[in-house]
């Protein structure tokens, strides 16, 4: 676990009291969309937009098309495809670079979930029978005049069609709610560093990829990176184990790169492996010796790990007693 590469990532927020981490999964995206569709998904308040069902949306509107020549025949702009009058309402410069363009990933993915969420909320108050998420997608396609005329779901081929292949597709992007699998307790430093983490679940594993500012390609050296024989990390942007852990707790605690230097960091303060909380770092060493170690995990609790397994894998919760080999466990740390 080497060399720093920087890229920007997302930025979570610290939370107070007791809250669900947002455990969202994504997979399957152009990495120009993943930061947007993640970042859009958090700002909304209602569960049923996840990152999952913007993607699959965007699919399907323009294939995670990028050219400013992406217009259809109604008019229609960009990787959201917003018709002038409706971009007029929502389009803002939510990538802060000055300029407010229905053909920028950031600014369009953030506006059709602000869409997409103003949508959920008149779907939740209305009333009408059927699936919130269906009548949102009816509503961005149709209009939600015509979702209020008819009560529902329009009676229109095109966007009875367009709601059946965007929820249907939803799983190949990811999970489908908000806030499963995890729920992080408390305040504090910890807490937050594991907030923080958790919304990087699905991110995928790139050796040497990632660092405090978030994911980035990585690189392969004489034996790792490989997946099927070829160079995995240099073509992936994600997290190693040792950046998604430095990514936590920045800039809360500036923790070295490598997981070696991480244990070293933090070695004043050991746990035993039955007073564990989360948030704690747990580390993995050939030879059982702190010279050795390899691999660092952040405790989840309920005696699971939240971390960045190996390559070909993505960022997951899963039991500690066999995230890695049990003979190679070092031991665990408090920051």
């Amino acid at each position: 676990m080497a060399i720093v590469l920087t890229l920007l990532g997302l930025i979570a927020a610290a939370f107070a009291g007791e809250d669900d981490a947002s455990a969202q999964s994504l997979t399957g995206v152009p990495d120009e969309f993943r930061r947007w569709l993640m970042n859009a998904s958090e700002e909304c308040e209602h569960k049923e937009l996840t990152p999952a069902l913007l993607a699959a949306q965007v699919k399907q509107e323009s294939g995670f098309s990028t050219a400013r020549t992406t217009v259809s025949g109604a008019g229609a702009q960009g990787p959201a495809q917003f018709i002038p009058s409706t971009w007029a309402t929502w389009g803002r410069d939510y990538n802060h670079n000055g300029d407010v363009d229905v053909f920028e990933v950031g600014d369009a993915v953030m506006a059709q979930g602000a869409m997409m969420c103003s949508l959920l909320g008149q779907a939740k108050s209305s009333g009408f029978a059927g699936d919130v998420r269906g009548l949102a997608l009816a509503g961005y396609n149709a209009g939600w005049f015509a979702v209020e005329k008819h009560k529902g779901i329009p009676p229109f081929q095109e966007t009875r069609n367009y709601v059946k292949i965007i929820l249907k597709s939803m799983k190949k992007f990811g999970t489908l709610s908000k806030g499963s699998g995890l729920t992080v307790r408390g305040s504090g430093v910890r807490a937050d560093a594991l907030r923080k983490a958790s919304a990087q679940i699905g991110t995928p594993y790139s050796w040497g990829g990632g660092d405090a500012g978030g994911p980035s390609k990585g690189f392969c050296d004489s034996t790792n990176g490989y997946l099927n024989g070829r160079c995995s990390a240099s073509k992936t942007v994600g997290f190693d184990c040792s950046s998604l852990v430095q990514y936590a707790y920045w800039p809360k605690r500036k923790l070295p790169r490598t997981a070696a230097a991480q244990y070293r960091a933090t070695s004043d303060h050991p746990v035993a492996r039955g007073n564990l909380k989360q948030g704690d770092l747990l580390f993995w060493s050939n030879g059982s010796t702190p010279s050795g170690i390899y691999h660092v995990a952040i405790y989840a609790g309920d005696g699971k790990v939240l971390h960045a397994p190996r390559t070909g894998k993505d960022v997951q919760v899963a039991p500690l007693k066999n995230a890695m080999p049990s003979g190679d466990y070092q031991g665990a740390t408090r920051p």
